[in-house]
């Protein structure tokens, strides 16, 4: 049936012609922005897990700037600690230089002198941002925790976390201590081989403990043999020079098992400022020489000093802490560079799960563009014809006219 009033053909084109415009905006929306999921209404499941993954993948880039920046702070700490290894490894030297025969103790004193001074030097500079992994203020063995961040978490909840990498900043690793009890590497006090006893001593009406350097039995006979000295009351004084009776003996009382220290002869008549400890024969009285007493009895590797009176047995315990100190600064290194090989497996993981984040959501909202080339291609192909349609439908009403001719 012919109507002039409806043109079902020229309505059905229509249709066709409009579906095939929305196809074709909504393939030229997806060759134009790359995305086959450009917004919520295009897939709302894909375009929520997309627009997750690429806040998290920004996260991620936070996190591989933060490695950059802990790998720098690792690197200046531990290029600190090898420097201070290489200065301290000097001084190791100089202290077997200077135990031997001859040698002047107070010109190596000064070299090591510098060498000390170094070490607090490269401690110093060994900051990088304004953070110092060298030098810390350490408080009962603990401290401050030096970190690096190392990952952002995304667990099966939703729940987010940032992950890092602790360094433990205490007296094993390192070297100097800013709040100043002296509990670093470098200036803890350790025994320098002359351990110290502690005795009460009478000064003048006032007993007072006081730490006195101590010696063996042994230590002290080889000082009496040399000395052409000897024993009296029953092996409890000892004396390095002839007992004259008038304070110019010297030599040592025993304190206890195996334990001596160092005494001075006094006479009788005189002897009223410290305790006796024992007298031999009944004549001469021996008293603790507090010319010889030692405050602690030990040194820290960048604070002690030599001199041509320092003895072989005390040179021997400076050089044991020493090469303790440097067993602790190697222990540290290899901490520090276990860290460093750590952060730069980490930056390579990191880099990788970025790219296969973007690679994830590529596949689920990227567009095909081979695939949308070419349907493109089609739908032009169909508008044209759907054109052509409609026009031949519009123009079927015109035939009506001939009948009326």
């Amino acid at each position: 049936m012919t109507s002039i009033l409806t043109n079902a053909a020229a309505m059905s084109a229509l249709q066709t012609l409009r579906s095939i415009n929305n196809n074709m905006d909504e393939t030229q929306a997806h060759v134009s922005t790359g995305l086959r999921v450009g917004s919520a209404a295009d897939n709302a499941a894909y375009w929520s897990i997309a627009t997750t993954m690429r806040s998290d993948n920004m996260a991620l880039s936070a996190v591989q700037d933060a490695l950059g920046l802990g790998a720098a702070k690792v690197d200046t700490a531990y290029a600190g600690m090898n420097s201070s290894i290489d200065v301290v490894k000097e001084i190791k030297k100089k202290l077997v230089t200077a135990t031997e025969d001859g040698v002047d103790k107070t010109k190596i004193n000064e070299e090591i002198k510098q060498l000390q001074g170094q070490l607090k030097s490269i401690s110093e500079a060994a900051s990088f941002s304004g953070e110092n992994w060298l030098e810390a203020n350490i408080s009962g063995g603990s401290l401050d925790k030096a970190s690096v961040v190392a990952s952002f978490v995304r667990d099966s909840s939703g729940s987010v976390s940032v992950k890092k990498v602790d360094y433990t900043l205490d007296a094993t690793t390192v070297l100097f201590d800013k709040a100043g009890s002296n509990t670093g590497i470098l200036d803890q006090k350790n025994s320098t081989g002359k351990d110290g006893v502690v005795v009460n001593v009478n000064v003048n009406g006032t007993v007072g403990s006081t730490n006195v350097v101590k010696y063996t039995t042994a230590e002290v006979s080889t000082a009496v043999t040399a000395a052409t000295g000897g024993f009296d009351a029953g092996g409890k004084i000892a004396w390095t020079v002839a007992s004259d009776g008038a304070g110019a003996g010297r030599g040592y009382v025993m304190v206890g098992n195996d334990t001596w220290v160092e005494a001075v002869e006094q006479d009788k008549g005189v002897n009223n400022g410290q305790e006796t400890f024992a007298t031999d024969a009944g004549t001469n009285l021996w008293a603790i020489d507090l010319t010889k007493a030692s405050t602690d009895g030990s040194e820290s590797v960048s604070g002690f000093s030599i001199s041509n009176a320092t003895t072989s047995e005390e040179l021997d315990g400076l050089i044991q802490n020493v090469d303790n100190a440097l067993k602790s600064m190697t222990s540290a290194a290899s901490a520090l560079g276990s860290i460093s090989s750590r952060i730069g497996l980490q930056e390579e993981f990191v880099s990788q799960l970025s790219s296969a984040i973007d690679k994830g959501v590529g596949r689920l909202v990227d567009a095909d563009m081979n695939e949308e080339s070419t349907r493109l291609k089609a739908l032009q192909t169909q508008q044209q014809l759907a054109i052509q349609s409609l026009s031949i439908a519009n123009s079927a009403s015109q035939n009506v006219l001939s009948l009326f001719r």
